[in-house]
């Protein structure tokens, strides 16, 4: 008799699971979809096959670190599912009745799932079979996930929905978005001097995200000078506020009116981002980029900005006997190669540093590692070395490689730290 009831459990939460409506999506998804199969043997009394099911959830949870939790694990999932509610949730709309029970409904069934009695199906095997964690999940399915309305609302209208919930900078590749798993973590307290161009991208940035109409930015100026760890920097700053970034290479331009299309539909705020950015004489891109900056039919979204960077302030490569060609209208050509830089409404240069300056980077970045005493509270951590050292070791260190920058400046201070750890003198 009980285990006929044991059967008739493990056959209703399998039902429930393929029912999936609104949050279909989650059954396709690994640890779900392992839990969907596992359940199904149970349903259907396959010892062999739930004990292969079994193990395989199990691998799963430990290999995301999650073995302590199926409830986490599984609501990880939930919460990066898009679907018709989620969006609706994002754009801060509010779903119709049907579709709110429906996805209720699903968030009843999952979460029935993800607790189910784990020691009961265990049974006489419980020495052979693994065991996981069942630690509730965290905010905002903490409670019962179908009573977690309001919660999800304030959750999806923060984060968005989908996969960028989980992450905040991605890569444009054939048109497709990648998430990038590990960005590069620089925030603006990281980088020294530049404080007036910074500002001004701060200002534009907080504009953007406060509703106000913002402009594109170009970053343009010599090597080494910060201009992509700015934009960078500024995704960190501010991703918590609903602000994601995809970079896009400029030879997959011709794709941007297809990526800011599918942006416009979203409820976040994106940043695209192009780095080194130049075009040579009849390169199809410059047109590209000139229609979605200005000019095209379609307008840019108002959830979208571009942001550049450049070692050229016109963008476009142009050559002696360009200025000396037999062209007619000569004017009219100089004017084409103006006319894309001119879009953007800030440019930002950012020049090399002079002598001064980039003793002033160097002591900021040394203090910042306690290698000499800062303004603030003094540090006990790391060894210290007597600044004009330091100064004369930085500049020799600039001199070898041609340029004071403050990527140098950076350079030095990591190759200064490992050297004064193991005693040896600059």
């Amino acid at each position: 008799m009980q285990e006929k009831q044991h059967t008739e459990y493990f056959t209703q939460l399998y039902r429930e699971l393929l029912a999936l409506s609104v949050y279909r999506g989650v059954g396709n998804q690994p640890v779900t979809g392992a839990l969907l199969e596992l359940l199904g043997r149970a349903a259907h009394g396959d010892a062999d096959g739930l004990y292969d099911r079994w193990g395989h959830l199990c691998a799963l949870l430990a290999e995301n670190d999650v073995l302590d939790s199926l409830p986490a694990a599984v609501a990880a999932e939930v919460l990066e599912d898009e679907n018709a509610y989620t969006s609706a949730l994002a754009a801060g709309r509010r779903p119709s009745a049907a579709l709110e029970s429906a996805a209720l409904r699903d968030l009843g069934a999952l979460y029935r799932a993800a607790f189910f009695d784990r020691d009961g199906l265990r049974g006489e095997a419980a020495g052979i079979l693994p065991r996981w964690g069942t630690a509730a999940a965290p905010a905002p399915l903490d409670c019962p996930w179908q009573e977690c309305g309001p919660a999800l609302a304030a959750y999806h209208r923060r984060r968005g929905c989908g996969c960028f919930t989980r992450h905040y900078a991605f890569l444009w590749r054939e048109g497709q978005m990648l998430p990038v798993e590990h960005p590069d973590p620089i925030r603006l307290s990281n980088l020294k001097g530049y404080a007036y161009q910074r500002g001004i991208a701060v200002d534009n940035t907080r504009a953007f995200l406060d509703g106000f109409e913002a402009n594109n930015m170009l970053l343009y100026g010599d090597r080494g000078t910060g201009k992509s760890s700015t934009v960078k920097a500024l995704l960190n700053e501010y991703a918590g506020n609903g602000l994601r970034m995809i970079e896009m290479p400029k030879e997959f331009l011709r794709q941007l009116p297809d990526l800011t299309g599918r942006l416009a539909k979203l409820p976040l705020k994106f940043i695209v981002f192009i780095d080194d950015l130049s075009f040579s004489d009849g390169d199809d891109n410059f047109a590209a980029l000139k229609a979605v900056l200005e000019g095209g039919l379609a307008s840019r979204p108002d959830n979208v900005v571009i942001y550049a960077t450049s070692n050229r302030r016109h963008l476009l490569r142009e050559t002696f006997s360009d200025r000396s060609g037999d062209e007619v209208h000569h004017a009219d050509t100089v004017q084409e190669a103006v006319s894309l830089s001119d879009r953007f409404g800030i440019s930002l240069t950012f020049l090399m540093p002079d002598k001064q300056r980039f003793r002033d980077i160097v002591e900021q970045i040394a203090a910042d590692k306690g290698l000499i005493a800062g303004p603030g509270p003094a540090t006990n951590h790391g060894p210290v070395i007597d600044r004009q050292a330091l100064l004369a070791a930085a500049e020799r260190w600039a001199l070898e490689r041609g340029a004071r920058s403050p990527r140098y400046a950076r350079q030095f201070i990591a190759d200064a730290q490992a050297r004064l750890s193991r005693g040896e003198t600059l």
